[in-house]
């Protein structure tokens, strides 16, 4: 098997593993959200059964929406630090590479006058 096809069944196999995973984390998200609802209607002794199905609803949706919100908004903070991560090691390994080609110049130019003051 060459490498292009190794390469695109490996991209297909984390294609597929990350939406298994967004999967799973809005099922989770939604069972937390049915949970937290029902605990808030278990307060409401007073609601009908339709009543305490629709505030069950739209509590579930909202609780959902806030999480999608808060995921989008990590997302959108990692993207950022990443972003500043990358640009501060470009940064360091630039200076890093100035600083070897200053350290190599100058043990050339020690090399080259122990080798003109030796003859």
């Amino acid at each position: 098997m060459d490498d292009h096809v190794v390469h695109d069944h490996l991209v297909d196999a984390r294609v597929l593993v990350n939406e298994v995973e967004g999967h799973l984390l809005v099922e989770a998200a939604r069972a937390d959200g049915r949970t937290a609802a029902e605990r808030f209607t278990g307060r409401l002794p007073w609601l009908t059964d339709a009543q305490r199905a629709e505030v069950e609803r739209c509590y579930a949706e909202e609780h959902l929406e806030l999480t999608r919100h808060g995921w989008r908004h990590i997302a959108r903070r990692t993207g950022q630090v990443r972003a500043e991560y990358e640009e501060t090691y470009q940064l360091l390994r630039r200076r890093l590479l100035v600083r070897c080609q200053v350290a190599f110049g100058c043990l050339l130019a020690v090399v080259l006058m122990l080798g003109l003051t030796g003859r």
